[in-house]
């Protein structure tokens, strides 16, 4: 007997973003669950023919093979939920790490050329004011 072909699941799009991923992830892994769940129950319908089993026993072993498949994909999004997780939490620590080089890169650049920064003239203001009411502190004596 030749052996059919199952299709293959369908690819999604790929994406650069995270989100994206994920997404594509999500639908491989759901396309996946379902074309084994397909095949199972298409191998189940072949067995109960070759073997004469009756409906009663076939019942049996369709509702036990449901039971693992569930079990099996409550397992999976619970490690894909696992994993968005570490992601999400590495993609905060890194957004971090970048956002602090280039505030270190544009201070350093504005120091090269000259150009205070926020807080220097914050500081010469006060300064200044300070200066500016101490002088008419003395015009008033």
């Amino acid at each position: 007997m030749a052996a059919k072909k199952t299709p293959r699941p369908a690819r999604a799009k790929k994406s650069t973003a995270p989100q994206g991923a994920l997404q594509n992830a999500w639908a491989q892994t759901l396309a996946a669950i379902h074309n084994a769940q397909a095949e199972a129950e298409k191998q189940i319908h072949l067995l109960l023919k070759k073997n004469k089993l009756d409906a009663k026993d076939a019942a049996g072993v369709v509702a036990h093979l449901r039971t693992r498949l569930d079990k099996e994909r409550k397992a999976a999004l619970k490690q894909l939920e696992s994993q968005a997780g570490k992601l999400q939490h590495r993609l905060d620590k890194e957004r971090k790490a970048v956002s602090k080089l280039v505030d270190d890169a544009v201070r350093n650049a504005l120091a090269a050329v000259n150009i205070p920064s926020r807080e220097e003239v914050v500081t010469l203001s006060r300064k200044v004011d300070e200066l500016s009411r101490k002088i008419d502190g003395m015009k008033r004596r």
